[in-house]
């Protein structure tokens, strides 16, 4: 493990890319804007577990697996990029809503399927290939040249990093949820399902057209 400095870096380095938007923030805010601040927290556990595959997988050496071969990540690219292709087309072709006080919030979020909502966060993490490489280039600079156990220290700082990433999005979910009880918002609602359509539609054709990392051998 890190000494202490380096260990209060990698926490704040992973605070700051969790805050960074992409895939997983959207979906949480999306979430939370159309179903509560319930629905966004459990959007946001399911990109936990998904994170957890990644990092199990990283340490036993799937994620190294992805790293090099192009088969294995264009596979799940393509896979990955199809899924966020159909949130973004499912979020386009929704019907409108008529504006909702606080108590229809919270009766629409008791409505929808958590359980949907955590597995659709799941698997928007663990279908992009992408995830594994983060970690595989982030939590590597952090361990010392001569630690005994790498894969430990990796598990370790993995965990870690996803444990970190909880309340942020937890904030997300939040921070969403207490917009969409603005009547501004809740009276444009429709077209920021729209909005979020498009950007999951533009992540997804993004991670189509990622080239496969290039193939290193005898390194």
């Amino acid at each position: 493990m890190p000494d202490l400095p380096h260990l209060l870096a990698f926490i704040a380095a992973g605070w700051l890319l969790n805050l960074t938007p992409g895939p997983d923030v959207l979906y949480v805010v999306t979430n939370s804007l159309r179903s509560g601040v319930r629905a966004g927290v459990m959007a946001g556990l399911g990109i936990t577990a998904g994170c957890f595959v990644h990092i199990f997988a990283a340490a036993v050496g799937v994620g190294t697996l992805m790293a090099t071969s192009a088969t294995a990540f264009t596979v799940l690219k393509y896979i990955g990029a199809a899924y966020l292709l159909y949130l973004g087309v499912r979020m386009l072709l929704s019907r409108a809503k008529p504006p909702a006080d606080l108590e229809a919030v919270a009766a629409v979020s008791e409505a929808r399927s958590l359980k949907a909502i955590f597995l659709g966060g799941f698997w928007t993490n663990v279908l992009n290939p992408k995830v594994a490489l983060f970690f595989l280039a982030f939590v590597p600079q952090f361990i010392a040249p001569g630690t005994d156990s790498k894969a430990l220290a990796f598990v370790l700082l993995g965990v870690l990093f996803n444990l970190n990433a909880i309340p942020v999005n937890v904030g997300w979910a939040m921070a969403a949820s207490w917009m969409a009880h603005r009547s501004a918002v809740q009276k444009g609602m429709h077209w920021l399902d729209r909005a979020a359509g498009v950007l999951f539609i533009g992540f997804g054709l993004k991670l189509a057209f990622t080239d496969a990392p290039a193939v290193r051998v005898g390194s």
